[in-house]
């Protein structure tokens, strides 16, 4: 096998040799610009049940090769894991000692490469590289194992995804240097007293035991829809300034914020009984709050009071059913609910609905 292959066209790669489930696997640096060309995905030809890979999302393949190309200098990317459809050559630097599973892999150029994980990567590298072609000259690790069939490319599909556990939007928001909408929802996080004693960084929802009352990502969410920012704005120091200051001055009218602060009253106790313990809650006072601020911008902080007048119990059904819960008493953060619950919280500070806001007002009382 060794000695036909040698004599085939052959793609070279300095690779590392090694062992997983007694099978030899191979991992190497490959060029960028080399990628679109080695690595087949069997897509639109091969109906899913012949196929080792899930469809391609077209839709994610956009963002990724904009991150690539916008980050130039500073991108990560994961290696792909690919499985060879035929023979392939191993030579080893030395015949004894470590070195004897460093060496050059040989893969005859006519032969498959299916991508077994990271078919999205591939594609994005493909159109990255078209528009910075610079990019070509880096490299991204790749996991070469022999195919043996379509049942084990299968197996390798399921198993490298089995475990997969995509990070709470929490935790991204905790350590994404890129974001404008996770930088804001740090720096709030930082400046305000009340947020920093009683976030949670790490997870999306609160457990029934958790001493939180927030997450990083509700105060994301709702720090943007404040500043009346999508995910793709930029955010200045100034408007990092102006939202720290709502949200130290919002939390110096929530009684029941500082009496969890200052543990007077367990958090559970708060998400059990009131809405403003919520995500939705907090929407609602980023979503009302831009409107204040943008309706009274001298005297908004004073109009905050109001917040007093607000009847946030769960227990309130009249008030809340239909806006921030359903009709058996669940909270619901749908867009028109999250309007609704604002419009409670508009109509206390003395805020006029807009003509979207009524309209959906309207609708509720029809």
């Amino acid at each position: 096998m060794a000695t036909s292959l040698l004599n085939e066209y052959t793609h070279k790669f300095p690779a590392v040799r090694g062992m997983q489930a007694g099978r030899p696997c191979y991992i190497a640096m490959c060029p960028m610009r080399l990628v679109p060309k080695l690595f087949v995905f069997d897509e639109d030809v091969v109906p899913p049940e012949l196929r080792a890979q899930r469809r391609l999302n077209e839709s994610r393949v956009p963002d990724i090769a904009q991150y690539l190309v916008e980050n130039p200098d500073s991108y990560t990317l994961s290696a792909i894991t690919a499985s060879v459809d035929g023979a392939v050559n191993f030579e080893p630097m030395a015949d004894t000692g470590p070195a004897i599973n460093l060496g050059m892999l040989s893969i005859a150029m006519d032969t498959q490469i299916l991508v077994n994980d990271g078919q999205h990567r591939r594609a994005a590298i493909e159109q990255a590289v078209k528009e910075a072609h610079e990019l070509g000259h880096d490299n991204i690790p790749v996991l070469f194992f022999v195919d043996d069939g379509l049942a084990r490319s299968q197996q390798m599909f399921a198993d490298l995804n089995k475990h997969a556990v995509r990070p709470s939007d929490s935790l991204s928001t905790l350590y994404d240097q890129r974001d404008g909408g996770s930088a804001l929802a740090r720096y709030v996080f930082d400046s305000v007293p009340c947020f920093t004693a009683l976030t949670d960084l790490e997870n999306n929802s609160l457990s029934k035991r958790s001493s939180k009352l927030f997450t990083l990502s509700s105060i994301k969410q709702a720090s943007r829809a404040l500043l009346g920012k999508t995910s793709k704005d930029r955010i200045s120091k100034e408007e990092m300034d102006v939202a720290a200051e709502y949200w130290d001055a919002v939390c110096s009218n929530m009684r029941d914020w500082q009496d969890a602060m200052s543990r007077k009253v367990s958090t559970s106790e708060l998400r059990e009984q009131f809405i403003h313990a919520h995500g939705i809650g907090l929407a609602a006072l980023g979503a009302a709050g831009s409107d204040l601020i943008r309706q009274f911008p001298s005297e908004w902080k004073t109009k905050l009071s109001g917040l007093h007048d607000i009847d946030w119990s769960r227990s309130n059904v009249k008030l809340w059913r239909g806006r921030a819960m359903d009709n058996h008493g669940k909270l619901s953060k749908t867009r028109s609910n999250t309007v609704l619950t604002a419009n409670v919280v508009r109509h206390a500070l003395g805020v006029s609905l807009g003509a979207e806001e009524q309209q959906i007002e309207d609708q509720l009382n029809s």
